[in-house]
């Protein structure tokens, strides 16, 4: 029997299917409280059956729990099991109870030696031996950058991590599920079973993008096998569910660098690697790359993130471009929506993409000397779609193309400043809604009233995030 020392971090499937905007299904009151009980009882230290009788007595500590949980999340904190918040228990999710940050597994558990040595116990046969050893070794390179730890891998005797790919019932008290839900885990720093990591043998394992990319997974993993527990930071390598990353650009973030030299220290190379850092909405300073409204949606992008706003529920979700759009670059710089033929475009450099739903069209990405641009237009800043014209704007000017003509309209560029008077500065983002253009610049944002043709507000961008205390 397994003690708590060796309980392994289950890491689970976010699903990539589900890229329509999630509605809560509904339940009876009896199967919301069930829910709710075993989720607080699994992650949030909820009492369990021994001590419901005492719980009974005292719906506080329900409340109370419900809050903790609904403060991790950031949902609107209530104490009460709202759409929303039975909506994040049903998602799928790692096994063990939640922390804010980066976080040492309970104890502080680590190993006495910085130069480890990892051992693979056998193969999938998805991969060649090469490919699954160089996703491995790459994995490791990630934690052996940021810290001062070394990986040796050994064909035979002890090893300080192994690595099985195992299936069902394996042995450890912890089976796998087969193909999707749990992918893998893997044990604290410590003897006998401590730090092995064990892949679901049932899984698609890939070096792309398809299906559940062996490198990621296994950096994951590599993670709780040096003492590090789950972050609630979204764009970790250490939170619990999964995203597609470009492997060949992917380095540690800032929020995983910090945890691995908390417990280590940090690397003895003279330059220390330094991470992204996870936007967060109610950041004073936040700026958005791009913005664009998608079927009812409202879309902010920045850098390798974007968030999704729904008129329906409160939450705005923080994803990963690569979780939607593997084949898209990170850093997108414009974007609109063309109501009459159901696309979205999005723009970098001097390239765009076609976007039908959540879907890429092919034949894309195209140039966009296609829309008419001289070649000294090597970027556009924003986009934005209006009774048939597009507007796009770039440095202090802007262009207007005709939709149903396909043509760049004469008389273009003019003067932003001119024909959109209150906008002094260069726009990062803009979409419309209602009879108002929202241009977003820096910080703020203004309201261009398109029957007054003034602005009619200025704002801080990040109250679209929902951030009301900036």
């Amino acid at each position: 029997m397994l003690g708590w020392k060796t309980f392994p971090f289950l890491f689970l499937l976010h699903m990539q299917l589900t890229k329509a905007f999630p509605v809560p299904s509904e339940y009876s009151e009896e199967k919301n409280a069930k829910m709710v009980q075993n989720y607080l009882e699994k992650f949030y230290q909820l009492p369990t059956d021994q001590n419901r009788s005492a719980r009974k007595n005292n719906s506080s500590i329900i409340v109370e729990k419900l809050k903790e949980m609904q403060r991790f999340f950031g949902l609107k904190v209530t104490g009460k099991p709202s759409a929303e918040t039975l909506e994040m228990m049903e998602k799928p999710r790692c096994g063990v109870p939640d922390s804010g940050d980066f976080m040492l597994t309970p104890g502080n558990p680590k190993w006495k030696h910085t130069e480890l040595t990892y051992r693979i116990i056998n193969y999938t046969p998805q991969l060649s031996q090469a490919a699954v050893e160089t996703a491995i070794e790459k994995a490791f390179q990630l934690w052996s950058a940021a810290s001062p730890l070394t990986f040796t891998r050994v064909s035979q005797g002890e090893a300080d991590i192994n690595i099985v790919f195992a299936q069902r019932d394996h042995g450890d008290n912890s089976p796998f599920d087969g193909p999707n839900g749990i992918l893998a885990h893997a044990f604290q720093p410590g003897q006998g079973i401590g730090g092995d990591a064990h892949f679901d043998a049932e899984e698609t394992w890939t070096q792309n993008s398809r299906n559940y990319n062996l490198f990621l997974v296994a950096a994951h993993e590599f993670g709780h096998s040096l003492g590090l527990s789950h972050s609630s930071d979204p764009g970790a390598l250490m939170y619990p569910t999964y995203a597609f990353r470009e492997p060949s650009t992917y380095s540690l973030p800032q929020d995983d660098i910090n945890g691995i030299q908390a417990i280590y220290g940090p690397s003895n190379k003279p330059i220390q690697p330094t991470g992204q850092t996870t936007p967060t909405a109610c950041d004073p300073r936040l700026t958005f790359d791009a913005a664009t409204t998608l079927r009812g949606e409202i879309v902010f992008f920045k850098d390798k993130y974007f968030w999704r706003r729904h008129p329906q529920l409160r939450q705005v979700e923080l994803n990963f471009i690569s979780l939607f759009w593997p084949s898209l670059p990170n850093g997108i710089q414009a974007a609109y929506e063309d109501f009459d033929r159901d696309l979205v475009f999005l723009f970098k450099g001097n390239r765009y993409w076609a976007l039908s739903g959540y879907d890429i069209l092919q034949g894309y990405p195209r140039s966009i000397a296609n829309y008419g641009f001289p070649s000294t237009v090597k970027a556009i800043d924003a986009a934005v779609s209006y009774r048939r014209k597009t507007y796009f704007f770039i440095n202090d000017q802007f262009w207007r193309y005709d939709n149903e003509r396909r043509s760049m309209e004469p008389g273009y560029p003019k003067s932003i400043s001119s024909t959109f008077p209150g906008l002094e500065s260069r726009i990062d983002a803009v979409f419309q809604q209602d009879y108002f253009f929202l241009f977003f610049s820096g910080p703020r944002y203004y309201a261009f009233n398109l029957i007054a043709h003034r602005v009619t507000r200025v704002a801080r961008s990040n109250l679209w995030l929902n951030c009301r205390y900036s």
